[in-house]
């Protein structure tokens, strides 16, 4: 790599084809905006110096580039005059800080396919061959609507001839532009006043720099990158949607062969930040997003959306949704989970079906099996909360904690009202709501004892089938109103989670 390298990455002009709010090089891509993997590609040539040139928006494009790289300067271009007015902008930039010296290297912010490698490759293959102007060119079947790069006997580029301008045998030339150029800057800053804008639109072109060199006697040449679906951009949703099937494929082909089973590429989507070890395996229908980081032997899916997640080796994560949340190793989260930000399932724990749960902690071996919401709470080690559970973390005004003890049993249908702790060992009854303390090794109930109301159907719903059929089983038996203590949430025989009480 060249030792003093500076890299210019164009991202002022409106992309009014996207017909959006969001500034074209602002669209999300593989989990990045598309200036993001520019940078990101850019970041990992380590340049001298990084210089953005912003325009449209600049108040939201500026702040993002520094989000992705601090270090780089923002030159802004008031009015979008072309590429040549833009590199000006920013060279004059560069120079009010100090000197540029070396290679110059000008990308686009709207290449998200752009590779480190193939920045490093163009820009070194252009400082060996001394050139002043280097072209990123490609070799494509069908070059309608480039500009083609027409070169010499020698395989010195004599010129770019874009396609409202080529003759018949210059549009058989299968070598396009790309647009991505490499300088020496010495001559970049000679020649940068020297591009004038006497042309249909009345703009700077920066490729008028390769007949400026060729009318200074020095080299201008073409480097042909392997991968030229690299060099192209989006201008629209259309592409930009196209674009990212593409990213995503080659995302998923480096892990397949990196060791993880994805077994339905086609329905499988994995943004580029995304980090998985080998053997782990992916099901249909399953997105992985942002920064998610998944350990060997896991499997998810399918049809699961996780955002910001760690999961633990040999995990098992099923149709579940979950974002900023923690798995452990050997937890088991699914079918149909949904696991808020600051959710944590320790090692063998488990988050059943229906199951929802927001900053809490389900500790070593416990589980949450069915139904029930999970707020603002630990569940300690081993313990195991019953169907239906709510615990109501919100008096309307602030959120507050409940603590459920090791190994402690709760019923079926239990509301705990937060704030709230049960204690090590302790039981709750089928449809307790549990405002107190519970201490360990207790048992809380809160209902009264059930009643049974004889003839009730018979009395209120006359002429049902309801009516009919209980007319029928009671025939004969004496009716009236009792007491049953001896059963449900009331005698302390039974807890309501099929747990057996001595």
């Amino acid at each position: 790599m060249p030792n003093n390298l500076t890299v210019i990455v164009l991202a002022a002009g409106g992309g009014t084809r996207m017909k959006s709010k969001t500034m074209k090089v602002l669209h999300p891509i593989g989990g990045r905006s598309m200036i993001g993997h520019v940078l990101k590609a850019v970041a990992s040539i380590e340049p001298q110096h990084v210089v953005a040139v912003v325009g449209h928006q600049r108040e939201q494009v500026g702040p993002h580039i520094h989000e992705m790289l601090p270090e780089a300067v923002l030159a802004v271009q008031e009015t979008q005059d072309g590429t040549g007015h833009a590199v000006r902008v920013a060279v004059e930039a560069v120079l009010e800080s100090g000197a540029i010296d070396g290679t110059v290297l000008v990308a686009y912010g709207d290449t998200p396919l752009l590779t480190g490698e193939s920045l490093a490759a163009f820009a070194a293959d252009h400082e060996a061959a001394q050139r002043a102007v280097s072209i990123l060119s490609g070799i494509v079947d069908n070059p309608f609507g480039y500009g083609r790069i027409v070169r010499n006997h020698e395989g010195d580029v004599e010129a770019i001839v874009e396609e409202k301008d080529a003759n018949r045998d210059q549009r058989e030339i299968r070598e396009i532009n790309s647009g991505i150029l490499a300088f020496d800057a010495e001559f970049l800053v000679e020649a940068l006043p020297k591009i004038g804008n006497d042309n249909a639109k009345g703009e700077y072109y920066l490729t008028d720099t390769v007949q400026l060199a060729r009318d200074a006697g020095l080299t201008v040449g073409a480097w042909a990158i392997d991968d030229v679906r690299q060099t192209e951009g989006a201008n629209d949703r259309a592409q930009l949607a196209d674009l990212g099937r593409e990213l995503n494929q080659r995302i998923l082909t480096r892990w397949m062969r990196d060791g993880v089973t994805i077994m339905d590429p086609a329905t499988t989507w994995i943004d580029a930040d995304v980090v998985l070890a080998p053997d782990v395996t992916l099901l249909p229908g399953t997105q992985l997003l942002g920064a998610t980081v998944v350990a060997e032997d896991a499997m998810v899916g399918p049809d699961c959306t996780l955002k910001d997640c760690e999961i633990g080796s040999g995990a098992r994560v099923v149709r579940a949704h979950a974002e900023l949340a923690v798995i452990g190793e050997g937890a088991n989260v699914g079918p149909f989970s949904y696991l808020r930000p600051g959710s944590e399932v320790r090692a063998r724990g488990k988050i059943g079906a229906f199951v929802e749960t927001k900053n809490s902690v389900i500790g070593e071996g416990a589980k949450v099996p069915h139904l029930s919401y999970v707020g603002d709470a630990e569940i300690g080690e081993g313990a195991n909360i019953g169907a239906g559970t709510i615990v109501a973390n919100y008096d309307g005004i602030k959120k507050h904690r409940t603590k459920v003890g090791r190994h402690a049993k709760t019923g079926s249908n239990n509301t705990f009202v937060a704030p709230v702790e049960i204690g090590d060992g302790a039981g709750t009854a089928g449809g307790t709501v549990v405002r107190r303390d519970v201490p360990p090794g207790a048992l809380a109930v809160s209902s009264g004892p059930q009643r049974n109301i004889e003839g009730w159907a018979q009395k209120k719903r006359p002429g049902t089938a309801q009516a009919e059929a209980a007319a029928a089983a009671t025939a004969g038996e004496p009716q009236g109103e009792r007491d049953v203590s001896h059963g449900g949430p009331s005698g302390v025989g039974q807890t309501g989670s099929g747990e057996e009480q001595s």
